[in-house]
């Protein structure tokens, strides 16, 4: 099966500092992909990377076969791939139902997959007049996930979906992640390995900026030496 997403040897400065140095990677359509590594490995860096946040000095990064590497992070968006960033980016003063219209990348798109969106997070629809400050951090990632849905979307690039939630949410955000799955290909960046291993398919080890193993999350269960090296207790 052909990558819907191939990114090879990317090298990534943020200022003066070299934050990426080789960092390659792979995602099957349909699947789940974790991108795992200690804090400051560049997890985060990366995905912004395939977004166009930070460009890459070097290196490649295709989708569906489309380099875009020289495409802005609007142009990379209305290819369909949605951003789902590191503490959410909530509005405070916008409703939830406001966050969801103003993430409409055509008139109509919330109408087409409203049904899609509150399969996979109900509690948004009772929630849909509360605003951004008032809802909890759990109901935040799921608004967060939903509005980066609202376009149509074949590849979602999520950042630390478990951060700051309690347990039972993120038993929540796991079932919602993996039956969003039938419906796009994940990425995903998850400090949170016991998350991270259920729902995964494949994982990419990255460690100060490379990528440094890769292969099936089964096999990585199975190798405590590897877990213990690059993640600690995980």
């Amino acid at each position: 099966m052909t990558p819907i997403l191939e990114v090879e040897q990317l090298q990534t400065f943020i200022g003066q500092y070299h934050i990426l140095h080789d960092v390659s990677l792979q995602a099957e359509q349909g699947s789940i992909t974790a991108i795992l590594g200690r804090n400051g490995a560049g997890k985060t860096t990366t995905l912004k990377s395939i977004m166009g946040l930070t460009p890459p000095q070097a290196g490649s990064i295709r989708f569906a076969g489309q380099r875009l590497n020289s495409l802005r992070t609007f142009s990379i968006a209305q290819l369909g791939i949605g951003y789902v960033p590191e503490h959410r980016a909530i509005f405070r003063d916008l409703t939830v139902t406001e966050h969801l219209i103003l993430a409409e990348r055509k008139r109509g798109d919330l109408r087409r997959r409203g049904d899609l969106i509150f399969s996979l997070f109900p509690d948004l629809q009772r929630l849909e007049r509360l605003l951004g400050s008032q809802l909890s951090g759990g109901q935040q990632q799921m608004l967060a996930i939903a509005r980066a849905l609202v376009p149509e979307t074949q590849l979602l690039l999520i950042d630390e979906p478990s951060e700051g939630l309690a347990p039972v949410i993120i038993e929540q955000m796991m079932r919602a992640i993996t039956a969003l799955s039938e419906h796009t290909t994940v990425v995903l960046v998850e400090q949170n390995f016991r998350m991270a291993s259920a729902i995964s398919q494949a994982y990419y080890m990255l460690d100060d900026g490379r990528t440094v193993d890769h292969g099936t999350m089964t096999a990585l269960r199975g190798n405590p030496q590897l877990i213990q090296r690059y993640l600690g207790a995980a």
